[in-house]
């Protein structure tokens, strides 16, 4: 845990060295205000609940979430630091948590910058808050398994750019699968096993169950079997690279 914690704060310490991290933070706060507001016409709704806030993060995680995951190792092999950290006296393993987990940390500062609508929701009416401290725990789960995905493609190149497409792209298939469009795609020649299977892997399916204030244990098993397998795969992948 001590090599972890050191990876962590390296890591966390890095994103705020530069002004990318404050200029993501500013996108970030600025386009989740804007789909609030706007797009989900949350005044006009006279409501009060965040459900307007909430629907949009999945689509809006899946273009900024790779921003922040792709440099985690494309910029290390890049600059040929890898090598150097590959050296330290720290098991592969734990380098692959501490960076994600500091990744994972910066996207939960983003997400609670955003406290300022709890705020007003609850000055302009009395909503569940029990329903939106979900809502905001199941946006956090979503960061994080869309943050697992970024790191293990981010690890196969050395191009940033690259691991920001593939990334985004392996999201989009992860977040759409559960689509009824897809569903219907798949019912015209797919067996209902496999496009159920399909359809259970989907992000919107679990994270708009959770952001509803339904916490359930298949939704919690389903975000920790994406962040653990992916990170699993990461480390193959970097070990793969150690090895060559």
């Amino acid at each position: 845990m001590r090599n972890i914690w050191t990876i962590f704060k390296r890591e966390l310490r890095g994103y705020f060295a530069t002004p990318v991290a404050y200029v993501f933070l500013v996108v970030f706060l600025a386009v989740a205000g804007a789909l609030n507001y706007f797009v989900g016409n949350f005044f006009g709704r006279e409501q009060a609940d965040l459900q307007a806030f909430f629907v949009f993060h999945p689509w809006l995680y899946l273009f900024l979430v790779p921003a922040i995951s792709m440099r985690l190792w494309a910029e290390e092999r890049k600059s040929g630091t890898i090598e150097v950290l590959f050296t330290l006296p720290i098991s592969l393993p734990q380098a692959v948590i501490g960076k994600f987990l500091a990744a994972w940390a910066f996207a939960g500062v983003a997400l609670a910058l955003t406290f300022p609508i709890w705020l007003v929701v609850n000055k302009l009416g009395a909503p569940d808050n029990g329903a939106i401290l979900a809502g905001y725990f199941g946006s956090f789960l979503t960061a994080g398994g869309y943050l697992a995905i970024g790191a293990c493609f981010s690890a196969w190149t050395k191009n940033q750019v690259i691991a920001f497409v593939v990334s985004a792209a392996v999201c989009l298939v992860f977040t759409l699968s559960g689509t009824q469009f897809v569903l219907n795609f798949l019912a015209g020649w797919a067996p209902e096993s496999i496009a159920e299977t399909i359809g259970s892997l989907s992000f919107l399916t679990h994270f708009n169950a959770i952001s509803k204030g339904v916490i359930e244990v298949r939704d919690l098993v389903f975000f920790g079997s994406v962040i653990v397998l992916f990170l699993i795969a990461n480390s193959i992948v970097l070990d793969l690279e150690k090895a060559e």
